[in-house]
């Protein structure tokens, strides 16, 4: 008996629980409306905080089964929470249990913790007392070539892992949903690209405002022509200094390895080097061997939206200048130009904006510069401000946007989360896994954006100006440090 037909009679019980607006009896009877043989089977790799929470969304969604989770961790409690018990308590509204992780010391995730939750939830969905169907494993490869019955892999790696293993996934057959930034160098956008066009796969990375009520209010705004042409954008976050630890020297010593932890593995493709907490939990982003930095944490949701509003492929020039630079660490704030066409502008304060209000959103935001006056939005477009070029602020400060609504009254299963606007996200990439239209944030559009800002990085680390020819793939100007950082060597036997 295979997976599928193990699944048939999932979710095909009485629920007879009594749970709230969001519990698992909407779900069950949500996913018996979905024949097993049409759910997706999906194996999701890389089951830390962040892959945890996209897991948990998965589970929700009756077009999707769970079958398989990877992680180089067995498991631990030290991942990062965005709140007070947010991990927690999110498992608890998933599983409906107001008791999960009582006992845990803290953010816990890891492949045994992961599998742990697939078989609760699938087991409790249906009514069934016990429910086995998921396997965890240490090793990707192992993954692929154990799992012949698998539609998908979801990628929630470190950085320098998403290429290497989307590439192996899709030549394997399997469709990909991956976080951001796509990848971890310019030449793995276009692999992956290729590989994607070359076997057919459907591809989505982690863009969730790619398609979002904010970013088509900017790209109507600014197609109407209210300010003219477009001859700068100013974008900026305040992520490297207040959020992520970054301008950190590189550690002398070495920490013992956690216990459960494959530190080997963990590195895969990136230099051999001791354990440190420096590197793990969560501050491997600003280390360049395994992060883009603050710039890969957010810039493709910044120039996702951009792109689309007035049609960037990748810049042609990138310059930088930082505060301090560390050996392999990324600075702690940086400024980068990225050319796009002849004209360019400093941020400044628009005119006509009231002192007493702040530019963008929380230390974030965009400013479109045009012709006849400026739009200045939140960092993903929320909120957008039209200011005239006589200084009049034709839409008001904080003026409220549409919002995507986070529930469907005929889908309830899918619950009141944080991530609950992000389901048609998620289901445009299940749609075009069944052969439907190619997702918005797929490899081949995302490719160019996230090639501009991995040319950011470079610039970031190397201090000169890159005249950049995409066409032949090479720096115009640029030094051979840059050039190497195009595409970097790979740790055998973990190259693409």
């Amino acid at each position: 008996m295979n997976r599928r037909e193990a699944m048939r009679g999932l979710g095909m019980g009485a629920a007879s629980l009594s749970l709230s607006r969001v519990g698992l009896s909407r779900v069950g009877l949500a996913r018996a409306r979905v024949a097993a043989s049409d759910r997706l089977t999906v194996a999701c790799i890389g089951v830390g905080s962040q892959g945890l929470r996209v897991m948990l969304d998965m589970l929700r969604l009756a077009e999707v089964q769970v079958v398989a989770v990877c992680d180089v961790n067995r498991g631990s409690s030290d991942y990062l929470d965005w709140g007070p018990n947010e991990l927690r308590d999110k498992v608890r509204q998933t599983l409906q249990d107001p008791a999960w992780g009582a006992n845990l010391p803290g953010p816990t995730a890891g492949r045994e913790t992961a599998k742990e939750i697939v078989n609760a939830f699938y087991a409790k969905d249906a009514g069934k007392a016990d429910y086995k169907g998921c396997a965890a494993y240490e090793d990707f490869r192992e993954l692929l070539a154990k799992e012949h019955d698998l539609d998908a892999v979801i990628v929630s790696t470190p950085d320098h892992w998403h290429a290497p293993i989307a590439i192996a996934a899709m030549r394997a057959g399997k469709h990909v949903y991956s976080q951001k930034p796509m990848a971890h160098n310019v030449w793995e956008c276009r692999e992956m690209a290729r590989v994607a066009k070359e076997t057919g796969r459907a591809t989505q990375v982690s863009i969730f405002n790619s398609d979002s009520t904010a970013s088509r209010q900017v790209r109507e705004l600014l197609g109407s022509g209210v300010i003219g042409s477009i001859r700068s954008i100013d974008i900026w976050s305040k992520r490297a200094s207040s959020f992520w630890k970054q301008g950190l020297a590189t550690p002398t010593q070495a920490d013992a390895v956690p216990d459960g932890l494959n530190w080997d593995l963990w590195l895969g493709p990136a230099p051999s080097r001791p354990f440190n907490r420096a590197y793990l939990p969560f501050v491997w982003r600003a280390w360049y061997d395994f992060g883009c930095g603050a710039l890969g944490d957010m810039g493709e949701y910044g120039l996702d939206t951009i792109s689309r509003a007035v049609g960037l492929q990748a810049a042609d020039r990138i310059e930088a200048s930082t505060t301090d630079r560390f050996p392999e660490c990324y600075p702690i704030a940086s400024s980068i130009h990225f050319h796009f066409a002849q004209t360019a502008s400093e941020p400044a304060r628009p005119k006509g904006l009231p002192n007493d209000a702040p530019m963008g959103t929380g230390g974030e935001g965009v400013i479109y510069t045009g012709d006849h006056g400026r739009v200045m939005t939140a960092y993903m477009g929320e909120n957008p401000r039209v200011i005239a070029a006589d200084g009049k602020v034709t839409l008001p400060y904080g003026a409220p946007v549409t919002t995507d609504a986070p529930f469907r009254a005929d889908r309830p299963e899918w619950g009141g989360s944080a991530s609950g606007a992000d389901t048609a996200h998620f289901l445009e990439w299940v749609e075009a896994c069944h052969g439907g239209p190619a997702a918005r944030a797929s490899y081949a559009y995302e490719a160019p954006i996230v090639e501009t800002l991995l040319l950011g990085c470079i610039a970031v680390r190397t201090h000169e100006v890159l005249d950049w020819d995409a066409e032949n793939f090479r720096f115009a100007e640029g030094s051979q440090q840059a050039t190497a950082l195009l595409k970097p060597a790979y740790r055998s036997p973990y190259g693409l």
